[in-house]
């Protein structure tokens, strides 16, 4: 197996009493999607917050490509090819979805915030964006403005606000939140496109799409890895049933 493009080691994080991560350790290979699951409240969106540089460990150890990242900020771990998308979409609304995208390829590339008229004028940008759109599934929209999107377009266009850079690990939390049926299909189907081009940790409540889409799976409980392993183990396990996939099945029942 190639070394890991991703390895954390003994991570903590407790905000007062509360453990949000406890002791986790994983690897993540290069090209793979890694699925992160748990009930709420199991940490995965402070796993993901930490493993960006939005917030700080109290402990542990993050590296990416062979370094050590754990004390760097977003923007230099950004720099160094790590991209994120959040649970709530930010964009902006009144540009259009290429210009959002644009955008995106400058602050990727640490240009200064002075970039509104450039953003929409040069092509060392605009080109980039077009591409982003492309393996998003938003080249026909490309010129409507943002607020004129479906919520479901809404969180394409992030995936390929979070693609500008051309990030070699992509970290996305819940990707598929408030998608109807066709739009989550349609959001399998593009995760799926770039599984083997960018390495991608998800962290997703919609098992089925985990299920899909998984490389390996790793399930949380208040901040501790219950479980790791192939799909077919993870469904498979006996804790892991117990501690949440049984109540995601009664849940469809």
């Amino acid at each position: 197996m190639s070394a890991p493009l991703l390895k954390v080691e003994h991570l903590a994080k407790c905000f007062g009493g509360i453990v949000a991560t406890d002791d986790l350790s994983l690897a993540v290979a290069p090209g793979e999607l890694y699925a992160i699951i748990g009930p709420n409240g199991a940490g995965k969106t402070t796993l993901i917050s930490q493993l960006s540089g939005q917030l700080k460990p109290d402990s542990g150890r993050i590296a990416f490509a062979g370094a050590d990242i754990t004390t760097l900020p977003m923007y230099k771990r950004s720099q160094r090819g790590l991209a994120r998308s959040f649970q709530i979409t930010s964009l902006f609304l009144d540009l259009s979805v290429l210009d959002n995208v644009a955008l995106a390829v400058q602050a990727h590339a640490g240009h200064s915030f002075r970039f509104w008229r450039d953003a929409r004028r040069e092509p060392e940008l605009r080109e980039p964006a077009r591409a982003a759109l492309e393996r998003a599934g938003l080249s026909a929209r490309a010129d409507r403005p943002a607020s004129l999107l479906s919520h479901g377009e809404h969180r394409q266009l992030e995936l390929a606000m979070a693609l500008a850079g051309s990030p070699r690990l992509l970290l996305l939390d819940e990707p598929m939140a408030g998608l109807g049926p066709e739009e989550s299909a349609r959001m399998v189907g593009m995760l799926r496109a770039l599984k083997g081009d960018v390495t991608i940790l998800l962290v997703e409540h919609d098992m089925e799409a985990v299920f899909a889409l998984a490389d390996r799976i790793t399930v949380l409980v208040y901040g501790r890895a219950i479980a790791s392993g192939a799909p077919a183990d993870i469904r498979a396990n006996a804790a892991v049933r117990e501690a949440y996939l049984g109540e995601q099945e009664a849940a469809h029942v």
